[in-house]
């Protein structure tokens, strides 16, 4: 990557950045058509090629890649204070909009349209979790080295991830970690010097769980900003034992609201864990855990980002990120279970079955899913169906 930055006007970061968080649905791909499209076919700020090196590089980083690239491709047009404005510009559209939706999803007596709305759209939800988890299922595989021992090593790694979600949430981020520090270990023969993260943070998961409040709701921001490799989609098993049966800040039928707010509002998907902390702490607690979650990320690329090569070029911090990665993807599938044991009404069960025809049979568009799905529970409760 070229260290020469073009320098653009603050006030255009500002427009265009806050354009793209605005109009920005669709999750991830949506993000880098986006800024693609901006920074290198519209503007020429990045080549082609710098664009494509910091697609790979913030994908290898943990926490919301979408943000990472925004904040990336801000800092390289306006450096530093570029990189922090341009990051802030595309996060907060949505997460002004989904703590609007928050007040009104998690009102002690919503509205009977809600009710439906969230239902519906809450029982697409684990179709949501498998679809992702299958569609990062190729991709992984094609950077798994040839070799059939690590090819079944990293299918295990995928199983070992599904079971961890489905029955041992809380300390799913351990389980993690010890998979990407498996396939370090087993890859060895090397001085380099690895990019790892600290395995200090983990006995905060114990302690937090003895303190609760606002330490717990913290802790748990963390996990989903400094801790989750492959995309947005692992909050979903990161978060939700904490969220329902530990700490007791929703119920099961709220967390799939939840998550359903964070796809269908703009802007990165981690958005989802400041609905999280407004059930927690009011709108004090959807500010924390909202800067605590993408505290890290600018940390990673505004820190760090002269030192993408040298990440890229890492076998030892890849071989971290592939076993990782690996766990990643069976907990993001794996979780789909616990979410379809929150559902309880009949109705949402044939919502689920269709949203599986939608995303994995035809494979059709996530957001498109979750919006039929709330307006098939509108018409359900208002036919009278329980809720």
């Amino acid at each position: 990557m070229t260290d020469l930055t073009p320098k653009v006007k603050l006030s255009t970061i500002v427009r265009e950045w806050g354009r793209i968080g605005v109009t920005g649905f669709g999750g991830p791909p949506a993000h880098i058509v986006l800024f693609r499209r901006l920074c290198v076919e519209e503007r020429n700020w990045l080549s082609a090629r710098e664009f494509e090196d910091a697609i790979v590089a913030t994908n290898l980083l943990p926490g919301p890649a979408s943000t990472q690239l925004a904040i990336f491709c801000a800092w390289r047009v306006r450096g530093r204070l570029g990189g922090l404005i341009g990051g802030v510009c595309f996060i907060l559209p949505g997460l002004a909009l989904i703590l609007v939706l928050s007040v009104l999803f998690l009102a002690a007596h919503p509205p009977l349209w809600v009710l439906g709305a969230a239902g519906g759209a809450g029982a697409c939800v684990p179709a949501v979790a498998l679809t992702a988890a299958l569609r990062l299922v190729e991709p992984g595989w094609r950077h798994v080295h040839e070799r059939k021992a690590a090819r079944i090593r990293w299918l295990i790694f995928i199983l070992i991830g599904a079971v961890a979600a489905a029955t041992l949430g809380a300390y799913l981020v351990v389980i993690l970690v010890l998979g990407g520090l498996t396939e370090l270990i087993i890859l060895g023969g090397t001085n380099e010097k690895p990019i790892t993260p600290s395995l200090a943070v983990l006995p905060v998961s114990v302690a937090t769980a003895a303190v609760g409040g606002i330490a717990a709701l913290s802790w748990v921001a963390l996990k989903v900003g400094a801790l989750s490799y492959g995309g947005g989609f692992v909050i979903i098993p990161l978060m939700q034992r904490d969220v329902v049966v530990t700490y007791h800040w929703m119920t099961g039928v709220q967390f799939l609201s939840a998550v359903a707010l964070g796809q269908v509002t703009p802007g990165p998907v981690v958005q989802t864990v400041a609905v999280v902390g407004y059930a927690a702490a009011g709108i004090g607690g959807a500010l924390l855990a909202a800067l605590i979650a993408f505290a890290p990320s600018f940390c990673f690329v505004l820190g760090g980002a002269s030192h993408f090569d040298r990440l890229r070029a890492s076998e030892r911090t890849q071989a971290f990120f592939r076993g990782a990665g690996a766990v990643v993807i069976g907990a993001i599938g794996g979780s789909a279970l616990p979410l379809a044991r929150e559902l309880t009404h009949e109705w949402q069960f044939a919502i689920l079955g269709l949203a599986v025809i939608w995303l994995v049979v035809i494979r059709r568009g996530i957001v498109t899913a979750l919006i039929s799905a709330g307006a098939l529970g509108v018409i359900a409760v208002a036919a009278g169906a329980p809720h």
